[in-house]
Formats: C-alpha cells, structure tokens, sequence
C-alpha cells in the first residue's frame, strides 16, 4: 500500500541566524532612510553645488529610479550568483557610492554617485529578503524574522528626515550619507562569518534582453505616476504611463516565451497561486501607506505651519506602534487564527486610519497622527503576512526573483498611491481655490502658502484660511477613496487566501522530489 512520506521538519535558528539577521538589518535600514534622507540636506546642496532645476529634482529622484528599475534584475541576478556574494557586492557599491556623495563637487557627481548608491540599494534589499527566507527553514521563526524585516523597512523611511535634520544641523550636508559606511563595514567583515551562501543549484542562463525590457517597464510607469500628484495629468506622463504599460507587456510575453526567464512563470502556478494574491495584495497596502504620507506631511509643514524639523519629529510618534504590529500578527497566525482573517483586519485598521484622517480639520495635529498610526499598524499587519506567504509559496531556490517582484510592486503600489490619492486630493483643492487667488496658490498648498508671503496680513490671512481648508477637502475625499479600497481589499483578501494557511510552526510540507536544506541551499525542486 502506497504511504505519503513523512513530513520533514526543518532545523530550527540557532543565535547565529538571529544574529545573522541582526546584521541583515543593518543595510535594510539604511537602504529605507536613504529615500528620505537628503529632505533636510537640500538648502546647503543648493548653495555649495548650485545645482540647476532639473538637476536638484535628479538629485532627489534617481536614487529611486534606479532601485526600482533593477530590482527584478539583481534578484534574479542573486539567485544565479548567490544571494550572499551579491549582498557583499551591494554592500562595496553603496559605501563607495556614499563616500563619493559626501565629498561630491557638483551636482552632475551627486547624481552618478545617487545612481550607484541606487544599484546598490537594489542589490541590498532583495538579498536581505531572500536570505531571511532561506535562513530561517522554520515557518514559525520565519515568520518573526519577517515581521522584524518589515517593521525595520518602514521605520528606516520615517527615520531618514529625522535623520537628516538632526545631521544637517551640527555637520554639514556630506554626513547623511557618511553614516552608512561604517555600517557597510560591518557588514562585510561579519556576512561571511554569519551568512551562509545560498543559490539556485540549477539557475539556468541569465536572459540580458530581460533586462532592458524590464527597465523599460518599470522606469516610465514610476516616473508618470509619480509626478502626476505635482504636476497634474497631463499628456506627457499619461504617454509615459502608456510606454511603461507595453513594455510591461512585451516583457511578460518575454518571461512566458524564453527558455530561461528572469522571472519564471512557474511562481504564479500551482502553490504559487498563493504567491500572485499575495504580491497583488502587498501593492495595495503599499499604495495605501503612500498615499497617506503624501497628504500627512504636506498637512503637518503647511497646514499646521510646523518647520520640517518639527514635521519631521511629529511624524515619527505614528512608527512607534509598528513594532507591536508585525509580532502580534504573526502571534495570532501561529496561535490558530486563519490568515486570511488577519490579512482582512489589517486591511480594515488600515481603512480605519484613513477614516480618522477624513475626520480631520485644519488644526487637528493629534487626530491626524492617531490616523497614520493606525493606517501604519494595519499596513505593517498586511505586509508582514502577506511577504510571509509569498516566501513561503515561492520555492526557496528562487527566493531572490521572489523577493524582488514583493519589493517591485511596493514600488508600484506606492507610486500609485501619490497618483491616485494625491490626484484626487488636487482636484478638489484647485475646485475649491477661487479663480481670484494667484496662479500658484490655485495648483498646490504649498504655492499657496508661498504666494502669501508677497501679500499683505489680511489678504495673506484670508488665502491661507482658504487654501489650508481646500487641501483638507481634498485630503477627505482622498482617505474617503483610500478607504473603499482597502475595505475591498480585505473582502478580496478574506476570500482568495482563505485556503493559504500558515503552517504549524517547525513544520514544512513534505516535498516527495526534494527538501530544503537548513544551510540555507536547497534542492532544484525547493521546498
């Protein structure tokens, strides 16, 4: 009589995985501040390199350009090559680069050097995900250490405006990007001693039209959606949107045809249906978070008139929270509650927080922060569970190519997010500004507030009331559509990953053509 072979139980993490992810951690961090870390540097860049217009907007931009136009890239990349050489290799980029901004003498060499800390951030945090997954077999322990993943992520871009501030105040600009080197160090001297290499055994020829078709798809749809909340929907980013979109789909024909593609078709099949829910779920949480923080930080500097020191310093009470939501998620998972019920209630704190920020007036500082915080919490519960199940479906062999397609539509679903949210939140503002008010105050808040400068204290008065009231309409019918989204979301989530249970933890489906190897390499079929 035929029998199902037994189960195989992983080995569980010892203290040197635990602190292996500890160093993990390291780069993570600094990879998320990095979005956000030149907010306070911009003033002293200004005067010491003089940039152009287009220049100082380069400056800003191509740092998350090129991370999202390589992420697919260097995951693939990392899992023909070995996660851990590619992390190493990553790490090498990003202190060079750091140490090259931070002496740079103009601004055509903060943007090359932006670029490669870009190559190098795309090379990072793929490798962090994948080697979390292939270091902690357990699915139990795999789950904490991808809670800690996801919490370090989000307070790493909070962190970085802080960060720069409190630097640019007592150095000079140079030392926001000094402070990566010695954790870049750190990581190089310890990865090897800690890390073990893992990669796809059987990985296949690497496919390098798959790389410019990739990039091609990713950069102009970024690019369109992000500067549509600013600028508005105009021809050349609805054009830009549109080249994004075919060469998306000439890629994925690419992906579906070739013999050896980067992102293998196979992860959206069978097991990996689970995997396809999830990263098209993790974009809609992404869109949320991003979404908010486009209105929440306009709010605190030019609604509520704080500096961008004390902005900066009042949007970090909302992160507090984060690090109780992933644990307690995760807790409620192992302790029987079925996933898709948690992934659902994430989703509906999330649409919470958005109803509080719709309850909001123009001098509502604690009610506005209650509101990120609880759309921060739910946002942190849904993508802590839903990268855990995306891993855990995808085999571990391409942990990498998973990895990346998690963190590439966190890309997506953010700039959505400032497209869509922000777009609406525009709309009704420049409905509400009257056509007697300046040019500029009838586009944004902030032109608005700097028209009122050259007007005198009355009518100054009278324009600000105006324009702080129109962006608060707009900030309510933006979280009132955010809202709804997340409330379908948590149906469509409640539905589709009822059957995705997470495992007990210490155990791993029997797999009758391979298993996963505690080392962190496993066998071609994966897990």
């Amino acid at each position: 009589m035929k029998t199902n072979p037994p189960a195989v139980t992983p080995a569980r993490a010892t203290r040197k995985e635990w602190t292996a992810l500890a160093v993990l951690m390291l780069p993570l961090l600094l990879v998320s501040t990095d979005v956000s870390v030149l907010y306070f540097a911009v003033p002293q860049i200004t005067a010491d390199l003089d940039p152009s217009g287009t220049q100082q907007l380069w400056i800003f931009d191509i740092y998350a350009f090129v991370l999202a136009g390589l992420l697919m890239t260097m995951g693939s990349l990392g899992d023909r090559i070995g996660r851990r050489r590619l992390l190493l290799f990553g790490a090498v980029a990003f202190g060079a680069a750091s140490l090259v901004a931070a002496y740079a003498g103009s601004a055509e060499t903060l943007i090359a050097a932006r670029a490669v800390l870009g190559i190098g951030g795309a090379t990072l945090m793929p490798s962090t995900m994948a080697l979390v997954r292939t270091m902690f077999q357990d699915a139990g322990q795999r789950a904490k250490a991808i809670g800690i993943w996801t919490g370090v992520m989000v307070a790493g871009i909070a962190l970085g405006s802080v960060l720069s501030g409190v630097l640019v105040e007592y150095f000079w600009w140079g030392s926001v990007f000094l402070v990566n080197l010695p954790a870049m160090v750190m990581l190089l001297l310890l990865a090897p001693l800690l890390i073990p290499e893992s990669k796809d055994p059987v990985p296949g020829r690497f496919d390098m039209l798959s790389v410019p078709l990739s990039m091609a798809a990713v950069l102009p749809l970024v690019w369109g959606l992000k500067e549509m909340p600013a600028e508005g929907v105009r021809i050349e980013y609805v054009a830009s949107v549109a080249v994004g979109l075919l060469f998306a789909a000439l890629f994925v024909r690419r992906q579906r045809t070739t013999a050896s593609p980067m992102i293998s078709p196979d992860l959206f099949r069978g097991r990996g249906r689970g995997f396809g829910t999830a990263v098209s779920l993790n974009l809609v949480s992404s869109l949320a978070m991003m979404g908010s923080t486009y209105f929440t930080t306009q709010y605190l500097q030019s609604v509520l008139g704080k500096s961008a020191v004390e902005a900066a310093l009042w949007a970090l009470l909302p992160s507090v929270p984060i690090g109780f939501a992933a644990p307690v998620a995760t807790a409620l998972v192992q302790r029987g509650m079925e996933r898709a019920h948690v992934v659902a209630t994430g989703f509906v704190i999330t649409a919470g927080g958005y109803g509080l920020l719709a309850l909001a007036g123009t001098d509502s500082l604690w009610l506005v922060l209650a509101g990120a915080g609880v759309l921060a919490c739910g946002a942190v519960v849904v993508g802590s569970q839903l990268t855990d199940l995306a891993l855990g479906a995808a085999p571990a062999e391409k942990a990498g190519t998973a990895s990346s397609l998690l963190e590439t539509g966190q890309e997506f679903g953010g700039a959505m997010g400032m497209a869509l949210l922000g777009s609406i939140g525009n709309a009704v503002y420049r409905d509400a500004i009257p056509d007697s008010a300046p040019d500029g105050a009838r586009e944004t808040l902030g032109g608005a507030v700097a028209s009122a400068q050259h007007l005198p204290g009355r009518t100054a008065d009278t324009l600000l009331a105006t324009a702080r009231e129109a962006f608060t309409t707009g900030m309510h019918a933006a979280a009132l559509t955010g809202a709804v989204i997340l409330l379908a979301a948590a149906t469509v989530a409640a539905g589709a990953l009822r059957t995705k249970k997470a495992g007990r933890a210490g155990e791993i489906s029997p797999n009758p053509s391979g298993t996963s190897s505690p080392s962190g390499t496993s066998s071609p079929s994966g897990v």
